[in-house]
C-alpha cells in the first residue's frame, strides 16, 4: 500500500490588487505519496505555480493570502503552522524546489561548487571542509556532470542550459528533500536536453525514492514521467487520475480538448483542433462550471452550478456534470 506524504485540502489562494480579489487556487485537494511523480497541467494562469509554491510556503502575504479553511498536512504535521524557525528545516530538508530558469537562479558571481556547498552547509550546518567537499562532488556526480572536482571551480556562464539545470537540481537534492517541486523545469530546453533531464528525474525518483511534483503545460513531459495527473482550470482541480486514465479515457472535456490539440494525437490533420474562448477571469469567477462557456457539451447546470468531483474508479475522478447519472439518463432519451 502506498504510503501518504503529502496532502493538500481545500487550499485557497487569493492574490490582493487594485483591480480586485483575484482567487487564483480555489478549493484544490489532492495527496501525494512517497516515490511517485504527480504532474499538474494546464494552461497558463490556471494556479499551478501559485499550488506548488503555496505548499513551499514560498508566496509573498500580502499581496497573496492562504484562505482560512486550506490545509496542507506534510508527514502529518500542519505546514500552515509551521513558525519561521520550522519553515527553515522544512524549505530544502523536506521540500525543495527546481526553478524553470536556472540561470537566474544561480549566482553568476560565485563558482558552481561553492553554491552547492552554501546549500549542504544551509542544510547540514558545520561540517568539516572535507566533508562538504566530498558531498559537493557526490551531488555532481549523481545529476551527471562529468570532471566535478575541476568543474567545481566554474561559474554558471560556463556551462549549457541543461547542465545549468542540473545544477540547481543538485542544490536543490543537497537536503536530501522527501518531496521535489519542479516548475516547467524543461521549458527553456531543446527537445534532446529536455529528454535528459526527464530521465534524470526519474533515475532521482528510483535511487532516492523521493516523490516530485511536476508543474508543467506540456502534456509531451507528462506522458514520459508522470504516475499520476491533475488538470487544473481557472484555479480548480477539474480531472485527476494515473497518466493511463488520463490519456486513454480523459472524462473532463477540458481534458479531451488538451488532448485533442496534442501534434501527435491529431490523425495527421492540417490543423490543430483548439480550444475556443479565454479562461474566465479569476477576479469574478463564474458560479457554475469556470469551462462552461468554452465547452460545446455545456448543460444548463453548468452555467448555474459548479459541479462536484464525480468519482470514475478509486484513482479517477473528475469535475463535471457531465459524469452525473442523471446526464446520462437524459443523453440516452434524446
Amino acid at each position: 500500500m502506498s504510503e501518504k506524504l503529502l496532502e493538500v485540502k481545500n487550499l485557497r489562494v487569493s492574490y490582493h490588487t487594485y483591480a480586485g480579489e483575484v482567487q487564483s487556487v480555489r478549493g484544490v485537494s489532492f495527496a501525494v505519496n512517497k516515490g511517485e511523480t504527480v504532474a499538474v497541467v494546464g494552461e497558463s494562469g490556471c494556479g499551478k505555480s501559485v499550488t506548488a509554491k503555496s505548499i513551499m510556503r514560498l508566496i509573498k502575504t500580502p499581496p497573496a493570502e492562504i484562505k482560512e479553511g486550506s490545509e496542507i498536512i506534510f508527514d502529518g504535521e500542519d505546514v500552515l503552522q509551521f513558525n519561521e524557525k520550522r519553515l527553515c528545516a522544512y524549505r530544502g530538508g523536506e521540500v525543495a524546489m527546481v526553478f524553470q530558469d536556472a540561470l537566474a537562479a544561480l549566482n553568476p558571481t560565485m563558482t558552481v561548487g561553492s553554491q552547492i556547498a552554501e546549500a549542504v552547509r544551509l542544510h547540514y550546518g558545520r561540517l568539516p571542509k572535507a566533508e562538504v567537499s566530498r558531498r559537493v562532488l557526490e551531488l555532481m556526480d549523481r545529476v551527471g556532470i562529468p570532471d566535478g572536482a575541476l568543474r567545481q571551480h566554474q561559474y554558471p556562464h560556463h556551462f549549457s542550459g541543461g547542465q545549468r539545470q542540473r545544477l540547481v537540481l543538485a542544490m536543490a537534492l543537497a537536503g536530501e528533500p522527501a518531496v521535489l517541486f519542479a516548475d516547467e523545469p524543461t521549458t527553456a530546453l531543446d527537445v534532446t536536453i529536455q529528454a535528459q533531464i526527464l530521465d534524470l528525474f526519474r533515475k532521482i525518483q528510483e535511487d532516492l525514492n523521493t516523490a516530485t511534483i511536476f508543474v508543467t503545460h506540456d502534456l509531451g513531459v507528462v506522458a514520459r514521467i508522470a504516475d499520476r495527473v491533475a488538470v487544473m482550470y481557472a484555479g480548480k482541480i477539474v480531472e485527476i487520475g494515473t497518466a493511463e486514465e488520463l490519456f486513454y479515457d480523459p472524462r473532463h472535456p477540458y481534458t479531451q480538448g488538451l488532448l485533442r490539440s496534442l501534434p501527435a494525437l491529431s490523425r495527421g490533420k492540417a490543423t490543430l483542433p483548439t480550444l475556443p474562448g479565454m479562461p474566465p477571469t479569476l477576479i469574478d469567477p463564474p458560479a457554475g462550471d469556470a469551462f462552461a462557456y468554452r465547452n460545446d457539451q455545456a448543460l444548463a447546470i453548468d452555467y448555474e452550478e459548479a459541479p462536484p468531483m464525480f468519482q470514475i474508479t478509486p484513482t479517477h475522478a473528475a469535475a463535471t456534470w457531465l459524469l452525473d447519472p442523471r446526464a446520462e439518463r437524459n443523453g440516452e432519451e434524446k
